[in-house]
């Protein structure tokens, strides 16, 4: 990951509440449950208005955070780097609009509502547009796949993480019903305590 950058374009957001509810009506039009949030006990996520460049992730794309998060994860990426780890950028900040485009895509290639809905948050719900989570990998593992979960740099951050303020959102059998995402982590000021169900040790 390179140092954070401002030059660069930001990517694009909802430019008010009205585009926003358009873009929910859309999801829910194609068949994301009304009641999703309440069922999942999942929030309606606002985008940030200020984002900037954590740089490139694996497949060459400028990334986006919110300022706090990337710095913090600018910091926990050297340390982790200082110990021997390496952590890969694979996602960071997604827009609604943009995690609509992906439930569309993967209902043409055939996929079910249910099976999209297991392992993507649905349009507006996901912590990706908070601009404060980020999907992780490491050299020699495949990026987004569960093997992750054997890798040295998810021990690192099972040890490590809630010192920089992050955590694992969906971890085995969360409460929202999505599947289990080793990769996947977001931060919150404050945190300085392991995640329940990680491994401290």
């Amino acid at each position: 990951m390179t140092s954070v950058s401002a030059t660069a374009e930001a990517p694009r957001r909802c430019r008010d509440d009205a585009e926003r509810r358009l873009l929910l009506d859309r999801a829910y039009a194609l068949g994301v449950p009304r009641d999703y949030g309440r069922a999942r006990h999942l929030s309606l996520q606002r985008e940030p208005a200020p984002l900037v460049s954590i740089g490139k992730d694996i497949h060459g794309r400028l990334q986006w955070m919110q300022p706090r998060a990337a710095r913090a994860v600018a910091r926990m990426c050297e340390t982790a780097a200082n110990e021997g780890v390496e952590l890969q950028v694979v996602s960071a900040f997604r827009s609604i609009e943009y995690q609509l485009g992906i439930l569309e895509r993967k209902l043409a290639q055939g996929f079910t509502m249910d099976e999209i809905l297991r392992t993507n948050a649905a349009p507006g719900y996901s912590e990706h547009h908070t601009g404060r989570c980020v999907d992780f990998t490491t050299p020699g593992f495949t990026a987004l796949e569960k093997e992750f979960e054997r890798s040295p740099a998810f021990l690192w951050l099972q040890r490590h993480a809630a010192e920089h303020g992050f955590v694992l959102s969906y971890p085995p059998g969360n409460v929202h019903g999505i599947a289990y995402e080793p990769w996947h982590w977001c931060w919150h000021a404050r945190i300085r305590q392991p995640f329940p169900g990680t491994d401290p040790r």
